[in-house]
């Protein structure tokens, strides 16, 4: 009977050691550091749940589209650490973003820096491997 039993939990143990974590990702697995970005644009939407927060900006273009771009921030604990609450940025919110953009293309910035709509800079505490992108 103990050998079952430590047969079980040592299988136990190997599945879930072999299983896919949902790992922290580095700032270099999906963003790229020679792409940086700036866009003033409308707040959609705000997530702010771990792992990171995440908020959406409509950006009207030159030839008059509106792209939706998600921005991530650090955690939630992170930003209140910064001195962020939950309603430091609101739907409706005009604000200039900073940061650099995903490797795949898509309309996603990992989000450095952003001006709120009071004038006010914050910093996103991003997960990026250099210091705040004025």
């Amino acid at each position: 009977m103990k050998i079952r039993s430590a047969l079980a939990v040592g299988t136990a143990c190997l599945i879930f050691a072999a299983s896919p974590v949902s790992a922290h990702h580095s700032f270099a697995a999906e963003y790229d550091s020679s792409k940086p970005v700036e866009f003033k644009g409308v707040v959609t939407k705000l997530d702010w749940m771990n792992p990171h927060v995440y908020f959406y900006v409509d950006v009207k273009t030159d030839d008059g589209k509106t792209i939706n771009w998600a921005c991530e921030a650090g955690n939630p604990n992170a930003l209140a650490r910064r001195g962020w609450k939950k309603s430091s940025i609101k739907a409706g919110d005009e604000v200039t973003v900073k940061g650099f953009r995903a490797k795949d293309g898509t309309f996603t910035a990992n989000a450095r820096s952003i001006v709120l709509s009071d004038g006010r800079k914050v910093f996103a505490a991003s997960s990026d491997d250099g210091g705040p992108l004025n």
